[in-house]
C-alpha cells in the first residue's frame, strides 16, 4: 500500500506516518527500489497498533520503547509484557477519571432534564 492509501485508511496524517517511523513508533517501512513507501501487511500491522495505542493515551515514549525491545528478540518478552501493563494501568486511571467526570454530568443532565419537566430545579448540594 503506499503511504497515501495508508493514511486514507487510518485517517492520519502523511506527516504522522513518516514521524512514527522516523522516531521509531513503527519499524522502518518496506520500500520500493525507487525508495518510495510500500506498506506491506505487517507495516500496516504496526501502524494500526501504534495509532490504536495512541488514541488510547499511551505517550510516544512507551511505543519507542515497545518498538525497540521488540527488535531486540524473544529475549525482551518479559519486558515487553511489563510496559504493556504499564501502559493499561495510565489508561484504565484516565479512563476512571472520564468516568466520574461523566457520572457526574449524567447526574447533572438528569437533574435538569427533571427541571424541564417540573418547572423546578433542585439540587441536593451546593456544589451542585
Amino acid at each position: 500500500m503506499t503511504i497515501k492509501e495508508v493514511y486514507r485508511k487510518f485517517n492520519v496524517s502523511p506527516d504522522t506516518l513518516r514521524y512514527y517511523e522516523r522516531v521509531g513508533v513503527i519499524p522502518a517501512v518496506h520500500r520500493t527500489a525507487g525508495g518510495i513507501r510500500d506498506y506491506d501487511e505487517n507495516d500496516i500491522k504496526w501502524v494500526e497498533t501504534a495509532i490504536c495505542f495512541r488514541n488510547a493515551g499511551m505517550p510516544i515514549e512507551l511505543l519507542i520503547e515497545y518498538v525497540i525491545l521488540f527488535r531486540e528478540g524473544d529475549h525482551t518478552i518479559g519486558a515487553r509484557y511489563d510496559l504493556l501493563k504499564e501502559a493499561r494501568e495510565r489508561i484504565l486511571a484516565e479512563r476512571r477519571k472520564y468516568d466520574e467526570a461523566l457520572d457526574k454530568m449524567n447526574y447533572k443532565i438528569c437533574k435538569y432534564e427533571e427541571a424541564l419537566k417540573t418547572g423546578n430545579l433542585v439540587w441536593e448540594s451546593k456544589g451542585e
